[in-house]
């Protein structure tokens, strides 16, 4: 069943009939600026608009956009609320203290990444996801769902379940449970580059209970690294030592730092920052 005024189903959104969830969860003081992505016909920016000093909604369905703005046109709220319309990953984001959003499922990894590169760092954001993605951000190393996304986000921020959602919340009532996470952002971030981070993690948690040896010598991934490291040394004007191949490079990073029985799976961010480090310090790279 979609809804039968707006096509929510296009969009892959849910209306939340009791949005006060997301707005207790974020704790609006009356001077922030509130970034609030989906707002669907406008039940939560209404309750938004009462508490903070702005509100940018971005809405990628006009006929959504248009029913927002028509919720508080004449009111004192209406000079309070500047409606974008487009999508969310590709706008251009004004300065925003929070963010708050019942998140189309489609664009939830994109989101979570958008929001973490957007400078200067916001105080935090109420999301709304699916359980199972949501579980993903907040899992702790050791535990089944630790994964690439879990190590990623939580690089750059502090993730915790607040609360969870049934699908009777919403209408139309979608497939799947949901859940509220809040974020915030570690302030100042790792001075780590992100496509890096993330280069390592892409071989490490490709089977994740795998040993990190063991990934390595994936097909093509000793290849790749070793072009990395020909690029980089020649970009540092510093020569290639040929007589030391990559494997017994990565063997003695393993060794020297005790990883060569660890799995991703059980490695904590810092135990993965430490490994790049000492790969970096032996000049392989990952992006």
């Amino acid at each position: 069943m979609t809804n039968p005024i707006f096509n929510t189903q296009r969009f892959g959104q849910h209306i939340l009939k009791n949005p006060a969830t997301a707005q207790k969860s974020a704790n609006l003081k009356p001077t922030d600026k509130v970034m609030e992505v989906g707002p669907g016909t406008g039940n939560l920016t209404v309750k938004i608009l009462e508490k903070a000093k702005h509100v940018t909604a971005v809405e990628m369905d006009p006929r959504m956009a248009a029913e927002v703005i028509k919720r508080v046109q004449g009111t004192p709220e209406q000079r309070k609320l500047e409606v974008i319309i487009g999508d969310f990953v590709k706008v251009d984001m004004p300065y925003f203290e929070v963010c708050i959003s019942n998140t189309p499922y489609q664009i939830s990894s994109p989101l979570v990444f958008r929001l973490l590169s957007h400078r200067p760092l916001f105080r935090v954001a109420i999301l709304m996801f699916q359980r199972e993605f949501a579980m993903r951000l907040v899992a702790r190393p050791g535990t089944a769902l630790w994964s690439r996304l879990s190590a990623n986000v939580q690089l750059y921020a502090k993730v915790d379940n607040i609360i969870n959602v049934s699908r009777n919340d919403f209408r139309p009532p979608p497939q799947v449970e949901s859940s509220v996470i809040r974020l915030v952002p570690i302030d100042p971030p790792p001075p780590v580059k992100f496509e890096e981070f993330d280069g390592l993690n892409r071989i490490i948690f490709s089977r994740p209970n795998k040993t990190v040896r063991g990934n390595f010598q994936a097909k093509g991934v000793m290849k790749m690294l070793e072009q990395n490291r020909r690029t980089w040394l020649a970009m540092q004007d510093m020569p290639v030592d040929d007589t030391t191949s990559i494997n017994t490079l990565l063997d003695k990073v393993l060794e020297d730092g005790g990883y060569t029985e660890s799995r991703a799976a059980k490695m904590d961010v810092d135990d993965l920052l430490k490994l790049l480090a000492a790969f970096h310090d032996v000049a392989i790279h990952f992006s």
